[in-house]
């Protein structure tokens, strides 16, 4: 098993469609989805960032102590209709793999590009090619990430698209058959990882068990609970609570919380189901 390395950063162009109606056009539609998606989504503040951290009670079952316990380390991505689009095919059991594949590689590359604003920058200068100076950021040197395979290697792709130079290593974790507990089979990380930032993938959070042992596994090789960043599709209240209870200082990112999570992700990636 080899560790991976690969950076490119995509863009995204807020320009109006050509059939897009004025702004006095269609307002009390407008309105309703305001409304709908206030009474929908988690009551929350909208971090620097543009990332949300839970606050409220939601319709997803959720409940304010639940909330409080788990904190800012918990961030949601803000929701909208692409994305609350994308959970619904995902979620359809008639969806065709294609489709499936399609669409969970969407909303992986909304989870990475938010997971590298967690990321820390530093400013730098540059000359453009008109011999202007332009003053902007870069990534300060030292992130990495890591898969929880199998499933976890659905976001690799996606990191890889965003991040063309950085350094993948994978965990292998099982339950064993006589007492159902993690247990970790492979391991292969960069061998400075406990002086880096680390992006920890797993798409769904059900339990919250393995992504408990992995971390183990990272601080059994140095690295501080506060540098890793999980990324993860779906969770469970249940799943995110077990993590954070665990290890308070890791950071948690996903797009949804809901008591049932869509275990069929992998099967259904990979083409196994």
């Amino acid at each position: 098993m080899e560790t991976y390395f690969d950076d490119s950063i995509a863009t995204e162009n807020n320009m109006p469609c050509h059939n897009q109606q004025p702004n006095n056009v269609n307002q009390d539609h407008a309105i309703m989805k305001q409304v709908r998606f206030a009474n929908n989504a988690s009551i929350s503040a909208v971090s620097n960032s543009g990332i949300e951290e839970v606050k409220e009670t939601n319709e997803n079952g959720l409940n304010t102590e639940v909330q409080v316990q788990l904190g800012p380390q918990l961030k949601l991505l803000p929701l909208n209709d692409q994305i609350r689009e994308l959970q619904t095919i995902i979620r359809d059991m008639k969806t065709s793999r294609g489709d499936f594949v399609f669409c969970a590689d969407r909303l992986i590359r909304l989870v990475v590009e938010q997971g590298l604003n967690q990321l820390p920058y530093s400013e730098c200068t540059v000359i453009t090619p008109t011999g202007h100076k332009y003053d902007g950021v870069k990534f300060e040197k030292g992130n990495c990430g890591v898969s929880i395979m199998r499933s976890g290697e659905a976001m690799e792709q996606g990191l890889r698209d965003c991040c063309r130079s950085i350094r993948i290593g994978k965990i292998l974790i099982q339950s064993d058959e006589d007492t159902q507990k993690a247990k970790v089979f492979y391991a292969k990380f960069p061998p400075d990882i406990y002086r880096r930032k680390v992006l920890l993938m797993y798409p769904i959070l059900s339990t919250g068990n393995t992504v408990i042992e992995a971390v183990r596994v990272l601080i059994e090789h140095g690295l501080q609970p506060k540098h890793i960043i999980l990324l993860s599709l779906f969770s469970t209240p249940h799943g995110a609570k077990s993590i954070i209870q665990e290890f308070p200082d890791i950071t948690i990112l996903t797009t949804e919380l809901h008591p049932v999570a869509p275990t069929h992700f992998g099967q259904k990636y990979f083409g196994t189901d």
